[in-house]
């Protein structure tokens, strides 16, 4: 198929040498899910030199709403979303090089990767593993682009180490409970819309156009028609112990870290999130229920119904996921109720 990218090079900012160079690049993806498939899926047809795909989870039937490379058949067979992202891309573009990680995104494994990658593309569903993404990304001098989507939001920024503030120089601690697709649904054509964001800047940082990389925060709400551009450029702080002039890589370190724990003869895993919060019991209980949560609580904790599986969510973060001795599978949990 030697026209294959030929429309791609008669766009002038890609070209003849720019398609050479994204055969060349290698991206990681960090997360498989709506944003990790999307983008997957744009990069693939793209023709880039190698994709490494990094998620814990498997595909289930609600995934197929939204997450564009998953059918019937993966949820049969209950297949991990890296594996089977990895299976329909080579059906795509049988050329591509592409490397399945099913696990954690551990800052062990971030780090060893960005020794060797052009780009990390963030598709992940909570901050957490985004503050990891930022420190390795500055630590390392690699390229990172934030994307995010719940209900009909959706936001994006790019940032390039050494030239833009840091996700930390704008956030400066890990927001814990925020929206998320479990407790506040999400319409495929937000996630459509964040990938189209994120795979646009992507192809510009594959070709290393840098004039055109978008200096800002782009944020947006289809349903309510709502579209906004923040410029970003004024709040890169010299004080950031990530891309300042004293950085240390907090999140990098281990007291940042959630803690979890297997309980000794029980079948529960406990969750701490890194930082002190206080936890909205009251807000959070009716956001659940009206999802059809059965929950249960007092002044002091939640008890929350999913299926086999219980959590006892404490005022101050901390958590017990009953039914589990899986850590992983534990903090999927966790984050797909808090963010």
């Amino acid at each position: 198929m030697s026209d294959r990218y030929s429309r791609q090079t008669l766009f002038a900012p890609i070209g003849v040498e720019g398609q050479r160079m994204i055969s060349r690049k290698h991206v990681l993806l960090i997360g498989a899910g709506a944003l990790g498939s999307g983008n997957a899926e744009v990069l693939a047809r793209a023709g880039v030199g190698k994709l490494t795909i990094i998620d814990r989870d498997y595909v289930e039937e609600s995934n197929l709403q939204r997450q564009q490379l998953y059918t019937e058949q993966d949820v049969i067979e209950k297949l991990p979303k890296a594996a089977a992202a990895k299976k329909r891309l080579l059906e795509i573009n049988h050329d591509l090089n592409i490397k399945a990680v099913i696990g954690d995104a551990t800052p062990e494994v971030i780090e060893d990767l960005c020794k060797e990658v052009d780009l990390i593309l963030d598709c992940t569903d909570n901050f957490e593993t985004r503050m990891l993404i930022n420190d390795a990304s500055q630590k390392h001098g690699v390229p990172w682009i934030y994307g995010a989507c719940v209900s009909s939001y959706g936001m994006s920024l790019t940032i390039i180490p050494g030239k833009t503030p840091c996700l930390n120089c704008l956030l400066k601690k890990i927001p814990i409970q925020g929206m998320t697709c479990d407790t506040g649904g999400i319409i495929g054509p937000a996630a459509q819309m964040v990938i189209a964001h994120q795979s646009a800047e992507a192809l510009k940082i594959l070709v290393e156009d840098w004039e055109h990389i978008r200096q800002s925060f782009v944020s947006f709400d289809l349903w309510n028609n709502q579209y906004t551009n923040i410029k970003i450029a004024k709040a890169k702080d010299d004080g950031c112990l990530s891309c300042g002039t004293s950085r240390t890589y907090p999140y990098l370190q281990s007291e940042n870290r959630t803690k979890t724990a297997v309980l000794c003869g029980r079948d529960t895993v406990q969750i701490r999130p890194p930082l002190d919060t206080v936890i909205s019991l009251e807000t959070l209980s009716k956001q659940l229920k009206a999802l059809g949560y059965e929950i249960k609580g007092n002044p002091y904790l939640l008890s929350i119904e999913m299926g086999k599986q219980r959590m006892v969510l404490f005022q101050d973060g901390r958590a017990l996921i009953h039914g589990t001795k899986d850590i992983t599978h534990a903090k999927s949990v966790y984050q797909r109720i808090l963010g």
